[in-house]
C-alpha cells in the first residue's frame, strides 16, 4: 500500500502514476487541450481532487430522466423527450419535481488511459438537488469512460426546493483517474494504523464504515427534515435563508428516530473522518438490505478534509438520507454507509481547508451555506 511519503506505483500500460489526478495534473490536462471549456475554465474550478462543472445558459426541460444509449447522442435523445426550453441568462427556476437538462460550459477529449467519474457538490446534495452527469452515448450517470471525446451534460431535479439558477454555477464536479487505485481492506487497515482516519473503532469491510449519530453530546437536535412547501432558494445568496422556513428540526432523547418515506433529512455521522494529503475518498451506501432509505447524493472527500496538515481535526460526515417505501427506524450507532479510499496520483498542491476557502472543513451537523440557523 501507499502510505504517505512514498513515491506513487506507475501503471506500465500508461505514461504517469495510477490514482486519482490532483488540480494540478487537472491543470496540465486543461494546458493540452484535453479539458476545455467555453468560456475558458478557471482556476476557482479546480479543486484538490476534482473539477468543478458550469451551467450552461440553456436548460431544457424533460419528460423524463434517460441515458442515451450506446448509439445515440444526448441532442438525438432531447429531440425525443424534451419538452421546452428555458433560457438561464438573468437567472431562471428549475421547478420541485421536475427533470431538466442543462449542457455544461466544459467539453472532454480523454486520453486513452483516463476515465472520470461526476458527483454533487456538498452543498447540491444538502439541498436535495439531484444532479448527474450525462454524455453522449452514456450507458450510465456520472461516468466517463476513457477515451471520452465530446459535450457534457448536467441532468438536474429538485426534489425538495424549487431553485434559482444561472449560468456558471457550479452543481456538481469531475473527478479523473488513471487506472485502479481503490484500497482494499487489507490496505485501508494498514492505513488507519498509520494515519487513524476515525475517531476511535474503524469498522472496514469493503471501505470505511460509518455510522449516524442520533445521541448528541448536547442538546437533543440531532438532524433536519426539509419542509414539503417552502419559497425558492437562488443559489447565489449564501446565509440568506433563515432555517426555520425550510427545515423542522429534529429531536429525540431516545437515539432513535423514524424516517417517513418520502420525506428528505440531514443527520450527521457518529464518527470523525481523516482523509490524509495522499487519499481521496467516495461515500457510497452501506447495502441496500439494511434499509428502505438512501444516504449521500454528494459523494466526494477531499485530501486534507479533516486532516490536522490542513486546518481539521477529524470531521463529521454529514448524511443526505432520503426514505423510500416504509417508514424505517433509525437507531444511534447503526452503520448507513462507507467511505472507499483511492490513492492520489500525486499529492495534491493544495488541500482541502481553509486555504481554499472550503465551507465544510470541522463540520458537525451542517446543513447547506444557503441557510443560517
Amino acid at each position: 500500500m501507499l502510505l504517505e511519503g512514498e513515491p506513487a506505483v506507475t501503471d506500465a500500460r500508461d505514461d504517469g502514476p495510477l490514482g486519482v489526478l490532483p488540480g494540478q495534473a487537472i491543470a496540465a490536462m486543461i494546458a493540452r487541450g484535453s479539458l476545455r471549456g467555453a468560456p475558458e475554465v478557471t482556476r476557482a474550478q479546480i479543486q484538490p481532487a476534482s473539477l468543478d462543472l458550469r451551467l450552461g445558459k440553456t436548460a431544457y426541460r424533460v419528460r423524463a430522466s434517460f441515458l442515451p444509449g450506446k448509439t445515440a447522442t444526448v441532442a438525438e435523445r432531447l429531440a425525443e423527450f424534451g419538452m421546452h426550453e428555458v433560457s438561464l441568462e438573468g437567472g431562471a427556476v428549475l421547478e420541485k419535481g421536475c427533470v431538466y437538462l442543462v449542457p455544461l460550459m466544459e467539453s472532454l477529449s480523454l486520453e486513452p488511459g483516463l476515465t472520470a467519474v461526476a458527483n454533487a457538490k456538498s452543498s447540491t446534495g444538502r439541498l436535495d438537488l439531484l444532479t448527474r452527469l450525462v454524455t453522449d452515448r452514456g450507458v450510465e450517470f456520472d461516468r466517463v469512460p476513457a477515451g471520452y471525446a465530446g459535450p457534457l451534460y448536467a441532468e438536474i431535479c429538485p426534489r425538495s426546493f424549487s431553485v434559482l439558477v444561472r449560468p456558471g454555477m457550479r452543481l456538481n464536479q469531475l473527478r479523473f483517474r488513471r487506472g485502479q487505485a481503490v484500497l482494499d481492506d487489507g490496505a485501508l487497515r494498514a492505513l488507519h494504523a498509520e494515519v487513524p482516519l476515525v475517531d476511535g473503532e474503524a469498522v472496514i469491510s469493503e471501505g470505511l464504515g460509518f455510522s449516524v449519530d442520533l445521541r448528541p453530546e448536547q442538546g437533543t437536535l440531532v438532524g433536519y427534515r426539509a419542509k414539503p412547501h417552502t419559497g425558492i432558494i437562488d443559489l447565489d445568496r449564501i446565509g440568506a435563508y433563515p432555517a426555520a422556513e425550510f427545515w423542522e428540526r429534529i429531536e429525540t432523547a431516545e437515539g432513535r428516530i423514524i424516517l417517513d418515506p418520502g420525506a428528505f433529512y440531514i443527520l450527521v455521522s457518529r464518527e470523525a473522518v481523516t482523509i490524509p494529503p495522499m487519499y481521496a475518498a467516495e461515500m457510497a451506501p452501506y447495502l441496500a438490505l439494511v434499509g428502505e432509505f438512501r444516504v449521500h447524493y454528494a459523494g466526494f472527500f477531499d485530501p486534507g478534509f479533516g486532516h490536522a496538515e490542513a486546518g481539521g481535526a477529524g470531521s463529521r460526515g454529514v448524511l443526505e438520507v432520503r426514505c423510500h417505501e416504509a417508514p424505517f427506524v433509525l437507531e444511534h450507532g447503526q452503520v448507513v454507509g462507507r467511505l472507499v479510499y483511492e490513492r492520489m496520483a500525486e499529492r495534491p498542491e493544495r488541500l482541502y481547508g481553509a486555504e481554499i476557502a472550503s465551507n465544510y472543513q470541522g463540520q458537525g451537523l451542517k446543513l447547506a451555506k444557503h441557510f443560517r440557523t
